[in-house]
């Protein structure tokens, strides 16, 4: 387990450089329309975000993505692919996890080489997939024997510590009030992989409208610190 801890810890830091900095996802609408303007309503869209639209779409392709390599089904990622960007209703979301996804194989594939990652990076070559951060984080954790549960846990924590550390800039928060919301975040995070687990493939891509119309808004805020 140590062997596989170093890894999923590296992965998981807000500070791993796959882009995901620039990006709030719609958040900083909220933050621009007075929505959010303290720790307490930040952590109530944080929760929502999570609770909606994470669950129905990055966490659940992550398990999918995770089951369709424990079966050699690469056919199945590069589906979850497309319907990943598919799905992304706002052009900077969906622009925005291309980028961080693009970015994030192309680290990882070197840090963590295997067929797999080979596979990928051909398949983005030839413009039949275009990256996304759930595939990835299901790729790396299958190869290093990272437990299926393990991996969604980590993908949703990395997904919302990187939100918390864009919030600590944005709102602005304290860096101790960030990390006091990752922490009180802990018990949702965990209801979140039980219920993802527990999820039939026809729910995959359940929407969350509240949450895109802020992402498509983004685009009309005059200051923005993020791309979206």
């Amino acid at each position: 387990m140590t062997n596989a801890l170093f890894p999923i810890l590296q992965l998981s830091d807000s500070q791993f450089p796959s882009g995901a900095f620039s990006h709030s996802f719609g958040l900083e609408t909220y933050i621009s329309n007075g929505t959010i303007n303290s720790s307490a309503s930040f952590r109530k869209v944080l929760e929502l975000f999570l609770a909606n639209q994470f669950v129905y779409t990055d966490g659940l392709a992550c398990r999918l993505a995770y089951e369709g390599l424990e079966i050699g089904n690469l056919e199945q990622l590069w589906q979850l692919d497309q319907s990943l960007y598919a799905l992304g209703m706002a052009r900077e979301t969906r622009e925005g996890n291309r980028r961080i996804g693009d970015r994030f194989v192309k680290i990882v594939s070197t840090l963590y080489p295997n067929h797999v990652f080979d596979q990928y990076n051909m398949e983005l070559k030839n413009k039949n997939v275009f990256g996304h951060s759930a595939l990835v984080f299901a790729i790396v954790s299958k190869h290093l024997g990272i437990e299926r549960e393990t991996a969604i846990s980590s993908y949703g924590f990395a997904t919302a510590s990187s939100l918390v550390q864009n919030a600590v800039r944005g709102v602005p928060l304290g860096q101790t009030e960030g990390q006091k919301i990752l922490v009180d975040i802990q018990p949702l995070l965990t209801d979140i992989v039980n219920r993802i687990m527990l999820l039939d493939e026809t729910e995959f891509g359940i929407g969350a409208p509240g949450l895109e119309i802020a992402q498509m808004q983004h685009e009309a805020i005059h200051v923005r610190l993020f791309m979206s």
